[in-house]
């Protein structure tokens, strides 16, 4: 006999497992009105507690993929690889990722997410380009893929519209930090691009929503064993998050930072942190034997210009203002800066992402509630690194307002983000680990 909607939350609740078929009927249920919210916070709590091994996540993230609209991508010849980071500081990777990785013949599909709290989101960082849309249609979407290599958007009504509504009661009752929910929630969104492969660049520090490696590395693991048993190419990197990435902090200023990649500059540590998610690209999508010689045809890709070249063709097909590849200097930047200088010689022992990511939110250049608008102009940015030498009174920061006055509360939050120590200490790798 068939378990009740109710009799599935009870079992789960004491540590049962749940069929695949219960667990697509409690996610179709929930969709079509039938099991109201506050049952589903009840399995979700359960979940919290009891967790889902690898059938039951994998069930749960195609009931919830399943929701909506699967894209089909049929026409966009190759194997199409996406790239999914769990967010942090400063992280405007994917702006300079999918044009090169597209520009070396690897389709990248990519829906992406705004910022919330203190990490950012590509959307806003995108939309601080002039007339740049994100709110394309699914056909428009596969369109530009299919001519352009690459098209970024933001999630669709029709895109796991179960996951939508289960994070929105996850983020009021405390059950976010659930690794399995956490899991279908990414997949299910992915999955839904129609892509072939995906490459996670899983963040660890005090930047990032995994604090500490052991919880990043379960994540990662519980990403790439159920991605794969979704029947893709998935590989995970865990890379570091204590100190932002990159200098710039904001929205037209990380764009800034990004397009500069492209053009053969930008900060080591994005740069670096480029090259390692898309050689992983490269090599799901089948146009690379191994890892190096990936890497050299990212290379190849910013020498001889062909990434700046799909950046500026996505940029016009999603109405912005191409213009602003080749002259980035062209985004706006707010005209007010001060600077934060030192206080104290020594070395840099370490800069606070979360500390930089939360005056960044309260300058407006972040969200604390989803229906919050952000200001593109304003910004930071972070001149040192931890294990810099610095003189007292030397420039660490600068911040980019509207008007002077609103600084300096700002300085007195951002300079607690910088601690300082006798003698240099040791510099971690951005990279952790690899995981497949």
């Amino acid at each position: 006999m068939d378990r009740t909607l109710v009799e599935m939350i009870a079992a789960k609740r004491d540590g049962s497992s749940l069929a695949e078929a219960e667990i697509r009927r409690l996610i179709t249920s929930f969709t079509e009105g039938t099991l109201a919210d506050y049952q589903m916070t009840a399995f979700l709590m359960a979940v919290f507690f009891r967790g889902l091994d690898d059938v039951e996540t994998a069930a749960l993230t195609d009931a919830m993929l399943h929701s909506g609209s699967v894209l089909n991508l049929d026409g966009v010849l190759g194997v199409k690889v996406d790239k999914h980071s769990t967010g942090g500081v400063g992280d405007k990777v994917s702006i300079c990722l999918a044009p090169l990785v597209a520009a070396c013949g690897v389709p990248v599909p990519m829906v992406s997410g705004r910022g919330l709290g203190h990490t950012g989101g590509t959307l806003d960082k995108l939309e601080a380009i002039p007339g740049f849309r994100t709110d394309l249609s699914t056909q428009d979407f596969a369109r530009i893929v299919r001519d352009v290599g690459t098209c970024m958007i933001g999630q669709t009504k029709d895109i796991a519209p179960a996951d939508k509504r289960i994070y929105a009661l996850r983020d009021v009752t405390a059950t976010v930090e659930s690794i399995p929910l956490i899991v279908a929630s990414i997949l299910s969104k992915k999955l839904a691009e129609g892509i072939d492969g995906l490459v996670l660049d899983v963040k660890v520090g005090k930047g990032a929503f995994m604090k500490d490696e052991p919880r990043a590395r379960e994540l990662a693991t519980a990403l790439v064993r159920v991605g794969t048993r979704a029947g893709k190419k998935v590989v995970a990197v865990l890379t570091r998050m204590d100190a932002p990435l990159g200098c710039a902090i904001g929205n037209a200023n990380e764009t800034r930072e990004a397009l500069e990649v492209l053009h053969g500059g930008g900060p080591s540590d994005v740069v670096q942190c480029t090259f390692v998610l898309g050689a992983e690209m490269l090599v799901l999508g089948g146009r690379a034997k191994n890892l190096a010689e990936a890497t050299g045809r990212l290379k190849e890709a910013i020498a001889n210009g062909s990434g700046v070249r799909v950046m500026e063709r996505m940029v016009e097909a999603q109405g912005g203002d191409a213009s602003v590849v080749a002259d980035p200097s062209k985004l706006e930047i707010a005209k007010e800066t001060v600077e934060l200088r030192a206080s104290r010689s020594g070395f840099i022992e370490s800069v606070d992402a979360l500390a930089v990511g939360l005056t960044g939110v309260a300058m407006g250049a972040g969200r604390t509630r989803a229906d919050q608008r952000v200001d593109p102009a304003v910004g930071l940015a972070i001149d040192v690194k931890p294990g810099d030498s610095v003189q007292v009174g030397q420039v660490l920061a600068r911040v980019f307002v509207r008007t002077r006055s609103a600084a300096d509360p700002l300085l007195e939050r951002l300079s607690r983000a910088f601690t300082y120590t006798e003698a240099p200490s040791l510099v971690e790798p951005l990279v952790i680990d690899r995981l497949t």
